[in-house]
């Protein structure tokens, strides 16, 4: 089968990809994330622990062998069949930063894992103003479909601060992935460089602000070729389009396997009631995942079940809106005492695994989303999952199969209240959630997509040569 035939055929299945890059000797440009985060949590007036307030060490990341009790060594010998032919050949990734959100944690992943088959990878961030990230975090929610008055100035800033960066970084790899709208005018620098582009888009495209997308367009149509997390997302392009389903790791902090009085000890620290259900959304406080609306969804459910709620997340830096977010959440929960909201640093992927694990319901009623990589991590841990219908959720949750979606308020409401009091569907289809993931949006399929599709891309380029 030719390579063109191998990654259309995992493009239209349900196998994912994306991952987090990092190499491990070096850290990725750009400034250090601005987190502020106050000792005391003002629900309980208990001082937060240390684990919370500490950026810990970093595990060192896995080895490809290390996946084999999870995926099989079929899946791992694939993987450095494929890199045979491109060992020694170079990629960069580029995005908008090096913490909080789910691209910058696949990256992570995937950055040490290419580079240990031999096809060095390297991360960068662009840096910019506080104007330059208020601009594109506008830019991200027209994309999603949200009204935005385009102006001059603001194309200004934005197209300022990508030749800034553009005279800052090399382009010396035989690719580049661009992520997201953030850093895609970098590719003006496509002529003076040897390497295929790619535009890597994370977010949901099926209804863009018109001239945001009109805007946007032109450098998008100068890359070698786009990349999307739906079938939805797809826009008419003169340029390959692919189907990359997120993924993610699951020998991560946030996701590997963790003792019982290890989840005890953590919910313990952060107040947090296990001998109740618990209803959990794990999320940045982003106004498109709809915090607000989870917690009106929790306090309907509460009239009929006995729950509590938990709200972790946190901010990105590229994310000027999350403090004020964050306040809109605490006014809704109006001093509730069954309303833990954790307000937590980027660094506490155990904590987020222990809490996800240590809740019966795990929601995430986006009204927006590129993929939503929270919902993937409740599946894997066999959570009954309620989520928006939006985005690339539908790939995830197969309704009353592998999760329920729903599409108000009241519908989360009601499932919240029916998963409480069916515990035996609740377990059915955890179960099932967690299978779903495992066949189709773990790592190792995403490195096995970025593999294929750079042969492709150095096959194009050869040919290229010959003519």
């Amino acid at each position: 089968m030719k390579l063109e035939d191998q990654i259309a055929t995992s493009a239209t299945s349900p196998s994912g990809s994306q991952t987090l890059a990092e190499t491990p000797a070096k850290e990725p440009a750009g400034p250090a994330p601005r987190v502020e985060r106050r000792s005391v949590d003002r629900r309980t007036g208990r001082k937060l622990p240390a684990s919370v307030l500490t950026p810990p060490t970093p595990p060192p990341p896995p080895h490809l062998d290390d996946y084999r009790g999870i995926v099989g060594q079929g899946q791992v010998d694939t993987l450095r069949y494929l890199a045979r032919e491109l060992k020694g050949k170079t990629i960069k990734m580029v995005n908008s930063t090096a913490v909080g959100g789910g691209v910058a944690e696949m990256l992570n992943r995937l950055v040490p894992l290419l580079s240990e088959l031999e096809v060095p990878t390297h991360w960068d961030v662009i840096t910019g103003g506080n104007d330059f990230f208020e601009i594109t975090k506008a830019f991200h929610n027209a994309l999603h479909g949200t009204s935005y008055e385009l102006t001059k100035a603001a194309q200004d800033i934005f197209l300022m601060y990508n030749e800034q960066n553009r005279e800052r970084m090399q382009f010396g790899e035989e690719m580049v992935v661009i992520h997201d709208p953030q850093p895609a005018g970098l590719i003006r620098s496509r002529g003076k460089t040897p390497a295929s582009w790619v535009w890597r888009c994370h977010i949901d495209l099926s209804n863009p602000d018109p001239k945001v997308w009109e805007f946007l367009r032109p450098f998008v149509e100068q890359y070698d070729a786009a990349i999307f997390s739906s079938q939805s997302f797809a826009r008419q392009l003169p340029i390959p389009q692919y189907l990359f389903y997120p993924c993610i790791d699951p020998l991560s902090e946030k996701n590997k396997e963790l003792p019982d009085s290890q989840v005890q000890q953590i919910c313990d620290e952060l107040g947090i009631d296990r001998s109740r259900p618990i209803v959990t959304q794990v999320s940045r406080f982003d106004r498109l995942k709809d915090p607000v609306g989870v917690v009106q969804a929790y306090k309907l459910a509460k009239k009929y079940v006995d729950c509590q709620l938990v709200l972790a997340g946190g901010g990105a830096s590229d994310d000027p809106e999350g403090a004020v977010v964050l306040q809109e959440v605490k006014d809704a929960a109006d001093n509730d005492p069954d309303i833990v909201i954790l307000d937590l640093p980027p660094w506490c992927a155990l904590q987020i695994n222990a809490i996800q694990r240590a809740s019966t319901i795990i929601v995430q009623k986006s009204l927006k989303e590129g993929f939503g990589l929270t919902v993937t991590e409740a599946l894997w841990k066999g959570k009954p999952t309620i989520a928006g219908a939006v985005g690339g959720i539908p790939n995830q949750i197969i309704h009353k199969l592998t999760g329920v979606l729903v599409h108000s308020v009241e519908g989360c409401a009601f499932q919240i209240r029916y998963l409480l009091t069916h515990p035996e569907f609740a377990r059915n289809i955890g179960v099932s959630g967690r299978e779903h993931v495992k066949e189709n949006f773990l790592m190792t399929t995403n490195v096995k997509r970025w593999l294929l599709l750079f042969r492709i891309l150095e096959e194009a380029k050869a040919r290229r040569g010959k003519t």
